[in-house]
């Protein structure tokens, strides 16, 4: 068999690996067969001993000042954090000794604060902490910053709407989920600490760090005395990098969690409360106003993407910056509290689940989580033998559960669900829909629903508000908005079939609709008598009352009013059959039968309707 020649990237590669290990090898080699000189050299470990001390000590400063200002730089975006950004990576543009003679300018024997200090900022350990971590820092910035903008800024406000503040949120989220890089970013700044020369020869030559001291040997003394310090660095430089190497051990699913959840204890039941709110926000060049006053517990915001439904949620959890706001949860006024104390549980789109947690931690994260009602929660909702399974463990509709355990331990007053079930398959999204429906009828949920799906939000709330670019389009109960659309646009959001738009003739008994037309109904039958002649109107007809026939076929009680038309479509999904036809260029109708009448798309046909089916009432938009 013919072997395949290497690709070029494995020949740079190779070539790469070969010039950086060369030296390496060779050197070691040297040492191997030398006569192990320079061990015995006085100084050698106090040298040492300086250089892990103060690199020690500049990683100290560094993770206390620099891993928070990686955090602040890596959530913000402006002039201000541009002009740091670029302040903090001066150093290593620098030229070390560059840098010494800076630092000479501010801490020196002449400066203030070299006066202030009684000239003990330079030539001493403090001075040679000044050095280094002044050219090591940005490394740890640099890198940490990268790790917190890698990190889903939705786990933080996540944690916020669990109760906690932001030193808790950043502590126990943020850091945690950044902690690969921030180690990485730990260590490549005390390797830099450790290895730093010409800015410490400048500000602090003594007490001599490795660097200098090798410098030292090697201008006064043969070469082979700098063979022992050089191997030490070498053996310090191995070990750290080594660090940097070890991740976290695999979580199996063997591994218990600490304490094992406590029994079960059943939650009171909820009472819902009122919703009332007005947000305005911006996001960019989009604006939001939305306002309503729920009437019922269960409320759902229905519209395409990138309508406002999310902002308008994150805004009502509190984790979102809005314009203005007024929100009333019952006899609570929210809108001034920040989210940590809005009593109000958050299940965001992608299930927000934070890693290296299991179940059992990520349903007690929240800051009022009570164990015995977690502990039910996962039980009712099936996830009870899950409680050692970590993240990864878990198929997308545990994951799902998990979230919505952990926002009911917590008691929260209100439940806001972005999107919960979009990213399932379609057997696991309805049986949770199902599932989820069970718990607002027997608990008392009161849930805000954010969904672009019309079922959805049919299943689960008995109020609708339907958004669309930023504005709301129709406000009602479930049964009035999809009966009567306030507009064309509503009708396409919420998927409704055979919704047309019409117009009251001059006599003001008839509707007509292209080359339809229907008697104007005098009350009843979701008609509206108040359409007054030359009104525009809309008018539907189920998929059920319509029946569509080869051309010229019989009408037939009830379905008396029979239109040509030509058959665009045929779907058979099994249980029916869905077939729709064009009657004119902007009128189609879906029917919905067990056995169709007509074969094939391009069929002329004949539609027919049942006229006490058609509705017809009067459009705002």
């Amino acid at each position: 068999m013919e072997r395949r020649s290497p690709r070029p990237l494995l020949w740079l590669g190779g070539l790469l690996t070969v010039y950086l290990g060369y030296p390496l090898a060779a050197f070691l080699i040297r040492v191997a067969g030398g006569g192990q000189e320079g061990w015995n050299v006085p100084g050698l470990w106090s040298a040492l001993a300086v250089s892990v001390i103060s690199a020690t000590a500049s990683l100290a400063i560094g993770v206390l000042t620099g891993i928070p200002l990686a955090y602040v730089l890596a959530r913000r975006d402006g002039r201000l954090s541009g002009a740091v950004r670029v302040l903090v990576q001066i150093p290593l543009a620098l030229p070390p000794l560059v840098t010494g003679i800076i630092l000479i300018y501010i801490v020196g024997p002449y400066s203030f604060l070299g006066r202030f200090s009684g000239q003990r900022l330079t030539e001493t350990i403090w001075g040679l902490i000044i050095a280094q971590s002044f050219v090591s820092i940005p490394f740890l910035v640099v890198v940490a910053r990268s790790a917190f903008r890698a990190v889903d800024p939705a786990l933080g406000e996540l944690a916020a709407t669990l109760g906690h503040g932001p030193l808790a949120r950043f502590l126990r989220v943020e850091v945690p989920a950044a902690s690969d890089g921030i180690r990485t970013g730990m260590i490549l700044m005390w390797l830099r600490a450790f290895g730093e020369f010409g800015t410490v020869v400048i500000l602090a030559y003594h007490p001599y760090s490795l660097p200098v001291y090798v410098d030292n040997l090697f201008s006064s003394g043969p070469l082979s005395q700098a063979e022992a310090p050089t191997v030490l660095a070498f053996v310090v430089a191995a070990l750290a990098i080594a660090l940097s190497a070890i991740h976290r051990l695999p979580r199996g699913p063997r591994r218990r969690s600490p304490a094992p959840p406590p029994p079960p204890v059943t939650p009171a039941p909820y009472e819902p409360v009122p919703l009332r709110f007005q947000i305005a926000a911006s996001l960019g060049t989009f604006n939001l106003e939305i306002a309503h006053a729920a009437a019922h517990g269960r409320l759902a915001i229905v519209g395409p993407s990138g309508s406002g439904k999310t902002l308008t949620l994150r805004a009502l959890a509190g984790v979102a910056d809005t314009t203005h706001a007024a929100i009333r949860c019952g006899d609570r006024e929210l809108a001034q509290l920040p989210a940590e104390q809005r009593q109000i549980g958050y299940v965001p789109q992608g299930h927000g689940l934070l890693p290296g947690r299991t179940v059992w931690e990520q349903v007690m994260f929240g800051a009022d989580a009570d164990p015995g009602a977690a502990a039910w929660w996962l039980e009712r909702l099936s996830i009870g033998e899950l409680s050692d399974r970590y993240p990864e463990q878990l198929s997308g509709g545990q994951r799902q559960r998990v979230g919505l355990a952990r926002a009911l331990a917590c008691a929260p007053a209100l439940l806001l669900l972005d999107e919960p079930f979009s990213a399932l398959d379609t057997p696991v999204r309805a049986q949770l829909r199902r599932e989820l429906r069970t718990l607002q009828r027997e608990h008392g949920l009161a849930t805000v629903l954010v969904t672009h799906d019309p079922q959805e939000a049919a299943m689960l709330a008995d109020e609708i508000v339907i958004l669309a670019g930023g504005r709301v389009l129709q406000v009602g109960t479930v049964s009035r908005v999809f009966r009567q659309p306030a507009s064309l646009e509503v009708s396409s959001i919420l998927g409704l079939r055979n919704v047309h738009a019409g117009r009251v003739g001059p006599d003001g008994t008839r509707v007509v609709s292209g080359r339809l037309s229907f008697d104007l109904p005098v009350s009843g039958g979701g008609g509206d008598a108040r359409a007054a002649a030359g009104d525009a109107v809309l008018w539907a007809v189920s998929t059920d009352c319509v029946r569509i026939g080869p051309a010229g076929a019989a009408v037939s009680v009830p379905f008396e009013l029979a239109y040509p038309g030509v058959v665009s479509d045929i779907i058979d999904l099994g249980s029916h059959v869905e077939i729709s036809a064009r009657l004119d260029p902007g009128i189609e109708l879906t029917s919905r039968v067990a056995t169709p009448q007509v074969s094939s798309p391009g069929q002329t046909c004949t539609v027919h309707l049942d006229r006490d089916a058609v509705r017809i009432w009067p459009t705002t938009g």
